[in-house]
């Protein structure tokens, strides 16, 4: 058994999904989970000598170039798009989860003090844009210690929560069992549902999250082309859950970006789609980490099954 929790299982729940119900008998839990990054990703001022904003310029510039112009799109999510977002979900009066990264806030401390002052969780993304698969144990013990202590800093709430910003590595949740504090990670898209795996040999809670019903995909090939595909990718994902949910619990994690997501277009979608969802009824909005408390009290640790 990997005592790191990366033990593959190809069985999951299958066709025995816990006899849970979510808080007010809801059939469904959504979680929109915002992740804000801008100001924590690789940039040649920075000295890191290439630049991720270029992941969103079609216009490539020569490398060791600044891309002034994809810069600049970056920081329309944190000048703009964030609070844009906010001002939506102040509006529904629901709470979110902020996957922030460290350095982000630091360099934008008013979106912290917002956090906390709107009632959301702010969920560990890093410190920054870091790929953990490549890192030593020292430097990623460094960067989850960075990331906890700027968190904490900028929001005033230590964050209990975990989601890598370019996927895990192989020690990540050993590591993140060891700094203590958390009780969940989200470095995996393989259920519908919370789950349990084992690290050093005690159980450890992951709450999955999505990559399908992110709005990353608005930038990947095929994705979605208009702000109506999002919606609708949305709704369908929403309402297939949703019937399910009259058997068993689901959950539906939406992930959105402030410099996606938070221009206007594409920020009615998510309005439109959170009308629609209220509407419906039966359903729990709730912080990623609400979700990881109550299924360690509803649906206690137990011995993972062994691969």
């Amino acid at each position: 058994m990997d005592p790191n929790g990366r033990d593959r299982d190809y069985v999951g729940y299958g066709p025995c999904a816990p006899k849970v119900r979510w808080p007010g008998n809801a059939r469904i839990a959504v979680n929109f989970v915002i992740n804000y990054e801008e100001g924590a990703e690789r940039s040649i001022q920075d000295g890191d000598g290439i630049s991720d904003a270029q992941s969103i310029n079609r216009y490539p510039v020569p490398d060791g170039v600044r891309d002034l112009q994809a810069e600049s799109l970056f920081e329309y999510g944190s000048r703009v798009g964030v609070w844009r977002l906010l001002d939506i979900f102040k509006k529904h009066e629901i709470p979110v989860t902020f996957s922030v990264c460290g350095r982000a806030l630091e360099r934008n401390p008013a979106v912290g003090r917002a956090i906390k002052e709107l009632g959301h969780e702010p969920c560990s993304h890093g410190y920054r844009w870091g790929e953990h698969f490549r890192m030593s144990e020292v430097e990623e013990r460094k960067e989850i210690s960075d990331a906890v202590d700027a968190i904490q800093r900028c929001v005033g709430e230590r964050p209990v929560g975990w989601s890598c910003r370019y996927g895990a590595g192989e020690r990540t949740r050993r590591l993140l069992a060891e700094e203590g504090g958390f009780i969940y990670d989200a470095d995996a898209h393989n259920d519908d549902l919370p789950y349990y795996v084992a690290v050093l040999g005690r159980p450890w809670l992951v709450v999955p999250y999505a990559t399908d019903t992110n709005d990353g995909r608005y930038m990947s090939s095929p994705g979605f082309a208009t702000p109506q595909q999002f919606l609708d990718y949305l709704t369908s994902s929403f309402e297939c859950l949703y019937a399910e949910g009259d058997e068993a619990p689901k959950m539906l994690p939406v992930g959105l970006h402030t410099r996606i997501s938070g221009h206007p277009a594409r920020a009615m979608a998510v309005d439109q789609f959170v009308t629609y969802a209220k509407q419906r009824g039966g359903v729990w909005f709730a912080r990623r980490d609400a979700i990881a408390s109550f299924w360690l009290q509803q649906f206690p640790p137990h011995v993972p099954r062994q691969s």
